[in-house]
């Protein structure tokens, strides 16, 4: 006996359906989809979830001088022009330093992350706008679920499908 479900599919279209349902179900809370997709998902998104739930404080701050344009009033760069050795004039942006805190994972977290990029897109959300899938998992689904040890979807039958009959469902993120 398999350890998962083949729904109908050719290996790399199955994993590709089952890692665009789990992306939209982490960017998004709630999907639609058959009943037999939704279990599937469904062990996906509770495996990546409690990977990111046990790694959810494994990191370290620190502080880094950062160089940057400097903007005038209206967002835009300052420029100051200099000459060259051949005394040809040009325009260099104007440069500050700032400091800045950053981020730094410990090995366990990093692993982690990647293990999970291997199985989330690239999402966008409403606006169209590009969302990094999984600093979204680690910052704003993970630390709903610190404490919890496992349950992190629900999975709720709505009936047969028009056209088809095949069985819907409806995944969501509790």
């Amino acid at each position: 006996m398999a350890g998962y479900r083949r729904l109908s599919q050719k290996t790399a279209a199955r994993k590709s359906m089952l890692r665009n349902l789990v992306t939209s179900l982490i960017v998004n809370g709630k999907v639609t989809t058959t009943e037999t997709r939704a279990k599937e998902a469904a062990r996906i998104a509770e495996q990546i979830i409690s990977l990111a739930v046990k790694e959810q404080k494994n990191f370290t701050t620190k502080t880094i001088k950062v160089s940057s344009a400097k903007l005038d009033d209206k967002g835009r760069k300052v420029l100051r022009s200099a000459t060259s050795k051949n005394e040809r004039a040009y325009d260099v942006v104007e440069r500050e330093m700032k400091t800045k805190t950053v981020q730094v994972d410990m090995p366990s977290r990093l692993a982690a992350r990647r293990q999970i990029l291997n199985v989330l897109v690239e999402a966008r959300n409403e606006e169209g706008k590009r969302v990094n899938t999984v600093n979204h998992l680690f910052n704003t689904v993970a630390p709903r679920y610190i404490g919890r040890s496992g349950g992190f979807t629900r999975i709720t039958k709505l009936g047969a499908r028009r056209g088809d009959a095949a069985p819907m469902a409806v995944i969501e993120l509790v």
